[in-house]
């Protein structure tokens, strides 16, 4: 008797959580929903074929559109070592995708009048309160330039946090004399807490002025120590709490330490481990004290398709809200405008603003690849990506580790599937 109640206890739970999946991301056919079978099996194929002739190890796509899903798809395998296949339960290090999730954590702050965007980050922090910026001075000899700390004009605020404007940087490798000091005081070296890496920083000088330039930078990672000490929380309590529990994310994390999911980690090629950065991709099956706001989380592509959903529905999911619609509008516009210059390693480039976590689409031309104005999205450095397409009612979720080829799979699937839309969203 007791093994029948077990039983069917375990019988109620498995088909509450399938119809909770199923209010919440329903699947279609391709045509039900204005899309081309044909159309997206093609694009699938382009990346299977690169699959088969050794070019990338594995990867899963996820394409919705007016909340169904229509295609969910792995491919290829889940470890080149071992040979075990793809799967779409596979965990893949996020990187910079963490940023968004961060980022409405934030706001979900914001909403509930605890944090402004105009209020100065040293209001929270203030280890960065009157930080100097570094100007580069020419040697009237010629020589060498010699770097000088001028006051900031003004404090950074949480608005430059999110959009990236707050004189931050990464210290990536160049001549810049700032970047350069940044990287011989390995901010991040060693993977510090949030706490450990804004002490570091508010030792070093800020790039730019606040509020005057985009360079993509640690600010996200400084806005996640922000929602630590406004929540009196870890960020990852925080997110567990506001987002990834209420939205079922429950392989989204910033460390895979259940023995039970090691198998399930996405792997790159043994030679193909080093980021852009030139830091080596990390093991998230080892803990550290970091929980990185802008790159540190790892999660699934199921995971990440229902944060999306979310998003696209105006801050909800299944009848769970985590933010109000004017307030995803807000997030999802341009707040670089004619103030913030893009600068020299603007990564969204021409026809893209940024808004408060994401880059905006603000132009049909100019952008190298289909889409639609007001469209939003990110990327990680391991080659993961999203879009989001208000206009057409769609978003896309496309997972590799592969930090050499993210961007020309980026291009290549939204050409291949804006080509399978068959009509416009009503």
């Amino acid at each position: 008797m007791r093994s029948r109640c077990f039983g069917l206890a375990l019988l109620s739970c498995l088909l509450t959580v399938s119809l909770a999946f199923a209010q919440s991301l329903p699947t279609a056919k391709p045509e039900a929903v204005g899309l081309s079978s044909k159309g997206l099996d093609r694009a699938l194929a382009a990346v299977k074929a690169d699959v088969d002739k050794g070019a990338l190890p594995g990867a899963v796509l996820l394409v919705s559109r007016h909340g169904k899903v229509v295609m969910f798809e792995a491919v290829g395998t889940l470890d080149p070592t071992t040979r075990a296949p793809m799967t779409k339960d596979a965990i893949f290090r996020l990187y910079s995708m963490s940023k968004p999730i961060t980022s409405v954590a934030a706001m979900s702050l914001f909403e509930e009048g605890r944090i402004l965007l105009s209020d100065p980050v040293s209001k929270y922090l203030p280890q960065l309160r009157n930080m100097k910026v570094g100007v580069e001075k020419p040697a009237a000899d010629g020589g060498k330039p010699t770097l000088e700390l001028v006051p900031a004009a003004r404090e950074m605020t949480i608005q430059d946090l999110l959009r990236h404007s707050a004189g931050l940087t990464y210290g990536a490798a160049g001549p810049n004399l700032v970047k350069a000091a940044w990287q011989e005081a390995g901010v991040a070296q060693g993977r510090p807490s949030n706490a450990e890496l804004v002490e570091r920083i508010g030792k070093l000088p800020l790039l730019f002025q606040p509020g005057t330039a985009w360079e993509y930078s640690h600010a996200t990672d400084v806005l996640g120590r922000v929602v630590e000490v406004v929540s009196d929380r870890s960020l990852y309590q925080f997110e567990k709490e506001r987002i990834l529990v209420p939205l079922g994310m429950k392989d989204t994390s910033f460390y895979v330490l259940d023995p039970a999911k090691h198998k399930r980690v996405a792997e790159p090629f043994p030679n193909n481990r080093v980021l852009n950065s030139g830091n080596e991709m990390n093991d998230p099956r080892v803990e550290a004290k970091s929980e990185g706001g802008g790159g540190g989380m790892v999660g699934t592509a199921i995971d990440y398709a229902r944060f999306c959903q979310m998003l696209l529905n105006g801050g909800a999911l299944g009848g769970t809200r985590i933010l109000g619609p004017k307030t995803v509008a807000y997030m999802t516009a341009d707040h670089l405008g004619t103030a913030v210059k893009p600068g020299p390693n603007y990564l969204p480039g021409p026809g893209f603003g940024f808004g408060l976590g994401f880059a905006v689409r603000t132009a049909d031309g100019l952008v190298p690849n289909a889409g639609s104005v007001g469209e939003y999205n990110w990327s990680g450095a391991a080659g993961t990506t999203f879009w989001i397409d208000p206009k057409e009612d769609m978003f896309v979720v496309f997972l590799i580790q592969d930090p050499k080829q993210g961007r020309y799979y980026r291009t290549l699937l939204k050409d291949m599937i804006y080509a399978a839309v068959d009509r416009p969203a009503k």
